[in-house]
């Protein structure tokens, strides 16, 4: 019998070519490290591009720390032209005349800034009942979808040469969709939206002039993927501590969290995080 190939253990930072799915992506970057065990931080459409945070290995595990950071997109906005997709991948559904002063959209889109209630878009990858709202949409069916609270940090928004078209830069929490905020846009402007060409450039801490090309994507130290964490060097005691799943004290820690853990040499150890006050042990990683 030949030998188990050694697991591989890292992240990786991918600029996603348009025409990929995130599984596409994911599934490639399986045979370039021999790894089975991959994951990403935030699903980009297909036809979207920019930057895929992903997770190898034991760094899988620490994705949702990385899944919650704030998010920065380019994009431009089709103004008066609405589709069933939200975006230009769909089918023209209605359209509208739509005479607007420059004015008008600053102020729509500074008046969809802060805190906002969004519905998920029917082609959205969130489940409902088990299911994909987008495997529903090919099926021809269309479920109610509650609203959720997203923030909105920035929504720059500019002019072209085209007087319907606008190039935006939208700051975001996870979870926002950005072809819902095109479109309510377009409703908010007394006519209809849809969005094309959108680009992630920033995910937390990560930027994408850190993004490689898949073919060429390097394997990172797993510590990368929590580099936006504040972190805290164990004693030789707390390492013992850590390793078995047990808490810091909570005097050890400062802010809300979560910390990543190391040892003197700066290998990750856990990740501990603050649920009801209380310091609790998030992740710990296999030595």
């Amino acid at each position: 019998m030949g030998r188990k190939p050694a697991t591989v253990h890292g992240m990786a930072l991918i600029d996603k070519p348009a025409g990929m799915t995130s599984h596409d992506v994911v599934a490639q970057l399986r045979k370039r490290f021999g790894e089975r065990r991959i994951g990403h931080a935030g699903t980009l459409d297909p036809d979207a591009t920019g930057l895929l945070v992903i997770g190898v290995g034991k760094a899988t595990r620490l994705l949702r720390f990385a899944t919650a950071s704030f998010k920065t997109y380019e994009v431009e906005i089709v103004l008066g032209v609405e589709t069933d997709t939200l975006d230009s991948s769909g089918q023209i559904v209605a359209e509208h005349r739509m005479s607007l002063d420059p004015t008008e959209v600053v102020e729509a889109a500074s008046a969809l800034t802060g805190e906002i209630e969004q519905i998920p878009p029917m082609v959205s990858a969130r489940r409902i009942g088990g299911r994909r709202l987008h495997e529903l949409a090919r099926e021809g069916i269309e479920v109610d979808r509650e609203a959720r609270t997203v923030q909105i940090r920035k929504f720059d928004i500019r002019p072209t040469d085209d007087p319907m078209i606008w190039r935006a830069v939208v700051d975001c929490s996870a979870g926002t969709y950005i072809r819902t905020l095109g479109a309510d846009l377009g409703i908010a402007l007394q006519g209809g939206a849809h969005i094309r060409n959108l680009r992630r450039t920033q995910s937390g801490v990560f930027d994408i002039g850190e993004g490689d090309k898949i073919a060429e994507a390097t394997l990172r130290p797993v510590l990368e993927l929590v580099r936006g964490l504040d972190r805290v060097v164990l004693t030789n005691e707390e390492m013992l501590l850590v390793r078995n799943g047990g808490r810091l004290a909570n005097e050890r820690v400062a802010g809300v969290g979560p910390w990543a853990l190391t040892d003197s040499s700066s290998n990750l150890i856990a990740v501990h995080e603050k649920i009801d006050n209380q310091v609790v042990a998030g992740v710990v990683l296999p030595e």
